[in-house]
């Protein structure tokens, strides 16, 4: 069944909050402490831009995400919540390009509601990942969410160092603390490993491929990669007998947890308004 929500005028959403026009902090404002805050010079080019919404508009509440699908603009609009700091594209391809969606009835639909309910959608991306900040904010709470700290090294974040298991339980772990449906793996089951490379998201084939090749890595945990690059890689080395894993946990799966630690990261600079992390939640199921 499909929930309806009632499109209130701004003046009602601030009042319905206790907070008013005057007195209310902008998008625009937020997004520039938020730079502030990032550690360093903000880097441009960037496509940590505003998507949909005028930056003037004032914020009742900032929801972070993996991204602002529409499930997550419709709870963030019930709850109150109408700037979104997602962390990936809101229009289906990296810079958020929309000429050729004009008449689709899915973008069409998608940007009315953003409008109808006064909703700002800003991206956090390069700089979330940034060597600018002290740790990169997807891999630290990725990190918390696996409970991978103990075992991260301290001259490469990407690096963990495990007493030996085997590729399987590695990955039963990982899927069990990540609660993933679909997660995948390249290699034998069996094979023992302890010096893993976890690289969040779509790193690439380039980067992925050289963590694989490194001596004295066994596995590889990444979040997405194409199936005729790493993947096959991966096959290759496992048919040559070369103790190499990969486990493929899904893009949402291996940066969600990120925008958790995003969203406890603004509470300390932002009071003004409440902050909740939405999860997207991961969009694959298995028969």
């Amino acid at each position: 069944m499909r929930i309806s929500f009632a499109i209130l005028p701004l003046a009602a959403t601030l009042a319905a909050t206790g907070l008013s026009a005057q007195s209310q902090v902008t998008a625009r404002q937020i997004i520039e402490r938020i730079k502030s805050h990032t550690g360093g010079s903000w880097t441009e080019p960037t496509v940590d831009t505003f998507k949909a919404g005028s930056p003037d508009t004032p914020v009742t509440g900032i929801a972070t995400t993996f991204a602002a699908t529409f499930d997550v603009l419709e709870r963030a609009a019930a709850s109150g919540h109408n700037l979104i700091v997602a962390h990936e594209p809101t229009f289906y391809n990296h810079l958020d390009e929309t000429t050729d969606l004009k008449a689709d009835p899915v973008y069409q639909q998608k940007l009315k509601f953003i409008e109808d309910h006064h909703m700002v959608v800003w991206r956090f991306h390069d700089h979330w990942h940034s060597p600018a900040m002290a740790r990169d904010g997807i891999l630290e709470g990725m990190v918390a969410a696996l409970g991978w700290a103990p075992f991260q090294s301290t001259r490469n974040q990407s690096l963990f160092v495990f007493p030996t298991t085997d590729l399987a339980a590695l990955a039963t772990q990982a899927q069990q603390r990540l609660k993933i449906k679909a997660l995948r793996v390249v290699g034998n089951p069996q094979e023992k490993v302890s010096r893993v490379i976890f690289l969040p998201g779509a790193a690439g084939a380039d980067r992925q491929i050289a963590a694989l090749r490194e001596n004295g890595v066994d596995a590889l945990v990444v979040g997405e990669a194409r199936e005729w690059e790493t993947v096959e890689y991966a096959r290759d080395a496992l048919a040559q007998h070369r103790a190499k894993g990969l486990i493929i946990l899904g893009h949402v799966a291996s940066e969600e947890s990120g925008m958790i630690r995003c969203a406890e990261w603004l509470k300390a600079f932002v009071p003004e308004v409440p902050i909740d992390y939405m999860p997207a939640g991961e969009p694959f199921w298995r028969p």
